[in-house]
């Protein structure tokens, strides 16, 4: 088999398996499992935990210790495993410690995924910047089908969709083990700290770098936000919208989002040549005060559904500007010494730090506006909405970079 599309599939499978439970989880939670606000923010957080520490631990085991694609494959298959249980939990601590242990093991594969592709591409004299994003983005594409999948099943309220997920995962990891050798890395003299990527804090003496983790972190916030209530906000049409598609079609309604992100995609190139990297992030946040506002004028039916249409729509402008952009920053501006722990710390900061800020700090604000008749929605989401507008605010008033285009030659997605 062609080895583009032997990796094609690695990447499609390795999202398929996230898109199979993520957007739907909440809903699942809230409707079906009678969580409280809280509890599922705190399910959520369990997302940000796994990404503190786990991903540079197994990031270590695969330089030294275990191929990568053997160690890719072995995750996905003890994934499995917690998945089925999870799929046979009511109980919420035991439902949260079984999310936890899924989360050790599959949030490391997201980036072994990519050490995977990377590998086998450069050993197989093939241009990884040229056609990595190519097969990359069937990743994204399998989110979607996955997705759309539990919903049109019915899966969405219900146990199948971990059943699914375990399947997809075992599949998955018996794949790993076909794929070509990824070889261990020769040894290197780098302390752990430098392996964990921690020596990056040292970035934060400089002021530019120091504002733009700190918003970072609080960026991290609002993407949990998205993740844990979308699903949950669409469930609580039911009563009064039964019939809407919307409703019925939930997941793949939202899916919608997934969607835009993959077209947003190619607007990047132009934006950060013509305005700037700093332009394009206040872009995100304004996107992301959309993204909330919108929801809280949306209905399934008249005009409603055009709000909730707009907001999956800049959905992918929100999650886009900021992420490719905050990343290409730190290839321009950071020493390359730095370089690669830069990165490693701004997943960190967004999806482990802010990840389980938002959790919490979701959870607190659904909790606060839910009473015997229900959730208050228009006010939860205008309170996410008047987060991200501040956080647009204060990053225009304390970010200082001034635009040179001639750094940006090449946007890589």
């Amino acid at each position: 088999m062609n080895i583009k599309l032997r990796l094609t599939i690695l990447n499609f499978l390795e999202l398929f398996v996230f898109g199979a439970w993520l957007i739907s989880l909440g809903g699942y939670l809230g409707g079906t499992l009678h969580f409280e606000g809280m509890q599922i923010g705190k399910i959520f957080t369990t997302l940000g935990l796994a990404s503190l520490v786990m991903p540079g631990i197994v990031g270590i085991i695969a330089d030294k210790y275990l191929n990568a694609q053997k160690l890719l494959g072995l995750l996905h298959i003890i994934g499995a495993g917690f998945m089925v249980y999870l799929a046979q939990t009511n109980d919420y601590d035991t439902f949260f410690w079984l999310m936890l242990g899924y989360l050790t093991m599959y949030m490391p594969t997201l980036g072994l995924a990519n050490t995977v592709s990377y590998s086998i591409l450069t050993n197989n004299h093939i241009d990884v910047i040229k056609v990595f994003p190519k097969i990359r983005v069937w990743g994204t594409i399998g989110f979607i089908i996955a997705e759309v999948a539990v919903g049109t099943f019915g899966w969405a309220q219900n146990n199948y969709q971990f059943y699914f997920a375990a399947i997809i995962s075992v599949v998955l990891g018996i794949y790993s083990f076909t794929l070509p050798n990824v070889p261990l890395a020769k040894s290197e003299n780098k302390s752990l700290a430098q392996r964990l990527g921690l020596d990056a804090f040292a970035l934060f003496k400089e002021y530019k770098m120091a504002v733009f983790f700190i918003f970072a972190t609080l960026l991290g916030v609002v993407l949990q936000i998205s993740n844990a209530w979308a699903s949950e906000f669409m469930r609580s049409f039911a009563t009064d919208f039964p019939d809407s598609f919307a409703v019925t079609n939930s997941n793949t309604f939202i899916a919608l989002s997934q969607v835009s992100e993959t077209l947003f995609i190619l607007t990047i190139p132009f934006f950060l040549k013509r305005y700037g990297i700093k332009t394009v992030m206040i872009l995100s946040m304004i996107a992301w005060f959309l993204r909330f506002g919108l929801f809280g004028i949306g209905a399934p039916e008249g005009i409603g559904v055009g709000y909730l249409i707009m907001s999956m729509v800049v959905y992918g402008a929100a999650f886009d500007f900021f992420n490719i952009s905050g990343s290409l920053f730190i290839e321009t501006e950071t020493d390359t010494k730095y370089r690669g722990s830069a990165q490693g710390l701004f997943i960190l900061l967004t999806n482990g730090v802010g990840a389980v800020i938002g959790g919490y700090g979701s959870g607190y604000v659904v909790q606060y506006f839910t009473t015997e008749t229900g959730r208050d929605w228009f006010s939860i989401w205008m309170v996410f909405a008047g987060y991200a507008i501040v956080l647009a605010v204060l990053f225009a008033l304390v970010f200082k970079y001034k635009h040179n285009p001639e750094k940006i030659k090449e946007v890589s997605h």
